[in-house]
């Protein structure tokens, strides 16, 4: 044939092969001519011999076009494979075949072809939508060639209890089948049109071309046709082998997911992962069905190619191996290296002399406990609930999704799913509605338990997962939410069944969390701690605040408030909006330290600000025990030293300290504000080499090692030397027993993540001063490239808020990286009536402030308000500042950023 010019790629790649059918289909000796692109021809000239092959296939209505990122990553000198993408039979530039071939014929045809090709392992499969079934069972045939399997956005099995896909429905309507898929190209257009973003005029044209005309569209709906509903169908089987067979296989497995896909949604990702546990899986949110047009995943396919060494492997993966363990559980009691689980204090208070005293208590809107327990009734209320959960079908590596503000409902469902080695999912309603809907998603759980306004926005939004209400409700309110059962119904449930019967210490190594960081730098990531971890979290947050059993804890962080239980300490929650911090005031806060004779309060910096606003309205009471307070720990965002000030006069007695950390490992340094106040002092005069240039985070904590990766003139760190020197601006690095264990179901994340072996990149850019203090000074994402060198956002920052016209200040860049203009965004105080550039004297002042820095402003804009992040109201976007800066200095108008 003559190889029409198809963009991206080499004409040298096309090429025909005759293959003589031995499908039941054909009469003997018949031969059927494919279409294929193979760069086989290309690597042996020049001189490259490939370290094995992909076998790409496609999906419907596509052909082997939408594989060719990966043809010519395979060709590259760096990292030759050979790369075999298939038109399959009656698709793309193949023969049509003029006969319905179902899916066991098509695995057979595959294998034809690759005989006829005389592929010798290793092979890998890559496969795409009804392409991936084929290649698995391509692969369950081949064992001996099959090195690994590569999978986007596919399906083997329908879970139960799921409804088609409405897309899927309507094409396979008899009304709708033979016009939408063969009469007309509908299906095809509708298809392309669900790439994000849209495809180029050129490439659309060029997977249209082999489908131009009805009689070469019959393959596209014989595929649609050919999809098993249900058992009747006649493919039911051959399916349901591919689904079954894919459970043993033992090689390498890469799963890459657009979630914005009509057709092969998360559910159909989980089912995958259920069957093949050992895979890595990675997540592009935002992308959709076409996920090879969405994003690049030829470098991630090839650097897990080289990570996994699957050229090489014939082995079962430690992965695999691991995953395969991790459902066991090991024998009560403290493991054989010391580990102590989560809730092992809260069991020791339950069974000894403090088991009658308060535990935790919520507080009312009063100001009054309204619900507490002691210690002996949140123990049994934990194994009551435990036992009603298992017998519901909850178990070790069941993911339960936690939608229960916190309190006593949360505290004890938390503890009973940890009890029984169910994984908690923890999104909160602070990631906003559309970040929690993707958070949830993106977990997909098994059972979801909350309040009533979260059942119903899982129905609404679509949530995956069984639901169950927190309270009994009426039977119509439960069939509305879908609820199947309540807490309170399982927990009489557990009562009747023997709460006493002891439950096995789940292994420490499994998974025991997802929690989900803030997403103020980009989608919410889940981010998986074990048993282990948390543990280590609880002993490293004892050890280095000295927070002992008996501690009285008023948590404004929810996060806190379940770790209270854990710490042996008594827990209140203040009457507030815990998915906004600013909303705590302070007679909240202190009717809550009230309440429970408080000696330690955590609250975010938004919190703080509040409670000192709202101080006037703080009864007697409240202030009392205010002054009672020991410990004041205050995370999340940097936490200014004035603000500090302020509230050591409400709290004369407390250590104020502000810990820096993150979802992923919290805490990682510590410092007071005593020390903040030395930290500055020495950065005033000089008087500490590298102090200054950001805030002081102080020393890590008990167990950790901090250092950074050093950063390049591009504003990258691609060091692989951790180094401690004072002055150096890097990457910071965080090891320690509490650092997380990988993020949920995003490899690519992970394995940046840990590139250095033993740190954890925290993405965040920092520096030693000569007395071993951290300094941060922002985030790597946030590193500007100015024609003199790199720029740090933090340092210029707080010089401009040092002004007393300013509220808050973000540093951003404009223009081409390398040769970047610093651009300052200021909050004013008072606020400014609308966005822009601000006026000529408050310009000089801020780029006067940010040069004694050593930052060149060159231009200054002002706005109402910055745009923070919702969970913690302190985080500023400082991309999307920089995106609406450029729009405005380009003469755009400026709006709201």
């Amino acid at each position: 044939m003559v190889t029409p010019q198809w963009p991206g790629v080499d004409p040298e790649w096309s090429r025909t092969v005759s293959v003589e059918s031995t499908s039941s289909i054909d009469p003997p000796g018949t031969v059927r001519r494919w279409h294929v692109l193979d760069n086989a021809a290309q690597l042996s000239r020049r001189g490259l011999e490939p370290a094995g092959t992909l076998l790409c296939v496609h999906g419907n209505p596509t052909w082997s076009y939408l594989w060719r990122a990966l043809l010519g990553a395979g060709s590259d000198p760096a990292h030759p494979w050979r790369v075999v993408a298939v038109d399959q039979l009656d698709m793309g530039y193949s023969e049509r075949t003029g006969t319905f071939r179902r899916l066991a014929d098509r695995i057979n045809d595959l294998g034809d072809l690759t005989d006829a090709l005389g592929l010798a392992g290793p092979v890998v499969t890559v496969g795409h939508d009804w392409g991936g079934s084929i290649s698995l069972g391509w692969a369950l045939a081949h064992p001996q060639l099959t090195a690994g399997v590569v999978l986007t956005n596919t399906a083997v099995h329908q879970p139960a209890g799921a409804g088609t896909p409405p897309a899927l429905r309507l094409a396979m309507h008899p009304a709708v089948h033979r016009w939408g898929t063969t009469t007309s190209d509908a299906f095809l257009r509708v298809t392309h049109a669900l790439a994000s973003p849209a495809l180029p005029a050129e490439v659309r044209r060029a997977y249209m071309a082999p489908y131009r005309g009805a009689g070469r569209r019959a393959g596209v709906g014989n595929f649609v046709a050919d999809i098993p509903l249900d058992a009747s169908h006649p493919s039911f089987a051959a399916l349901g082998a591919v689904a079954e067979g894919v459970r043993d296989l033992r090689v390498p497995a890469l799963m890459l997911w657009g979630p914005k896909d009509p057709i092969f949604s998360d559910r159909y990702l989980k089912d995958l992962i259920g069957r093949l546990p050992h895979a890595d899986v990675h997540r592009f949110e935002g992308a959709g069905h076409l996920l090879a047009e969405d994003r690049d995943i030829a470098a991630p396919i090839f650097q897990w190619l080289a990570d996994r060494d699957v050229a090489h492997r014939g082995e079962r993966p430690a992965s695999d191996a691991a995953a395969a363990a991790g459902g066991q559980e090991a024998a009560p009691g403290p493991g054989p290296d010391g580990f102590r689980p989560l809730w092992d204090l809260l069991g020791e208070h339950a069974a000894g002399p403090a088991a009658a005293d308060l535990a935790v208590a919520e507080m009312s809107p009063a100001g009054t406990v309204s619900r507490s327990l002691s210690w002996k009734q949140l123990d049994r209320g934990i194994t009551e609930l435990a036992a009603g959960l298992r017998e519901a079908g909850v178990g070790s590596g069941s993911r339960v999704s936690l939608m229960v503000p916190p309190g006593v409902d949360l505290t004890v469902a938390l503890y009973a799913c940890l009890r029984l080695g169910a994984v908690v999912v923890v999104a909160d309603a602070g990631l906003g509605t559309r970040g929690l809907s993707r958070a949830v998603k993106g977990a997909a759980p098994d059972v979801l338990i909350g309040i009533d306004r979260a059942l119903a926005a899982a129905a609404a939004l679509g949530w995956p997962g069984r639901r169950i209400s927190v309270h009994d409700l009426p039977a119509a309110r439960r069939r509305v939410l879908g609820a199947e059962t309540s807490l309170a119904a399982l927990a009489r449930r557990g009562a009747v069944l023997g709460p006493d019967l002891p439950l096995p210490l789940p292994d420490p190594a499994a998974p025991a969390a997802v929690l989900f960081t803030s997403g103020s730098t980009g989608p919410a990531k889940g981010v998986v701690y074990t048993h282990r971890q948390l543990a280590a979290m609880r002993d490293t947050v004892a050890r280095t605040f000295g927070i002992r059993s008996g501690a009285r804890l008023v948590a404004g962080f929810a996060p806190f408030a379940l770790l209270g239980p854990a710490l042996g300490a008594v827990s209140v929650t203040p009457s507030m909006d815990v998915t906004a911090p600013r909303t705590l005031t302070a007679r909240a806060l202190g009717d809550a330290a009230a309440a429970i004779g408080a000696t330690v309060v955590f609250a975010s910096p938004a919190a703080l600000r509040n409670v000192l606003a709202t101080r006037d309205a703080m009864d007697e009471a409240g202030r009392e025990a205010l002054e009672r307070i020991d410990l004041l720990l205050s995370a999340g965002a940097p936490v200014p030293e004035p603000l500090l000030a302020q509230v050591q006069r409400l709290m004369p007695r407390a250590s104020l300290r502000t810990p820096y950390g993150m979802t992923e490992a919290l805490p990682v340094t510590d410092i007071s504000l005593e020390q903040i106040q030395a930290a500055d002092a020495d950065a005033a005069a000089g008087t500490v080499a590298g102090a200054g240039n950001g805030v002081c985070v102080g020393q890590p904590v008990h167990g950790a090692r901090v250092a950074v990766a050093p950063l390049a003139a591009d504003g990258t760190a691609p060091g692989s030397r951790p180094v401690t020197e004072a002055g150096v601006t890097g990457e910071i690095l965080v090891s320690a027993p509490h650092v997380k264990d990988a993020y949920d179901r995003l490899w690519l994340t992970q394995r940046e993540s840990d590139s250095l072996p033993g740190w954890h990149r925290t993405g965040d850019v920092g520096h030693f001063d000569a007395a071993g203090r951290l300094w941060v000074e922002g985030r790597l994402a946030h590193v500007l490239t100015v024609p003199g060198g790199v720029v740090t956002p933090v340092g210029a920052e707080q010089a401009i808020e040092h002004l007393d016209c300013v509220r808050l200040a973000a540093i951003g860049g404009v223009g081409p990286a390398g040769t970047q203009a610093v651009v300052a965004v200021v909050e004013t105080a008072p606020p400014a009536r609308k966005a822009g550039p601000a006026a000529e004297q408050l310009a000089h002042r801020v780029r006067s402030a940010a040069h004694t820095a050593g930052v060149e402003v060159s231009a200054v804009l002002a706005v109402p308000a910055l745009p923070v992040d919702i969970r913690h109201n302190a985080k500023i976007d400082r991309t999307r500042l920089s995106r609406w800066a450029s729009r405005v200095l380009a003469g755009g108008r400026p709006g709201t950023p």
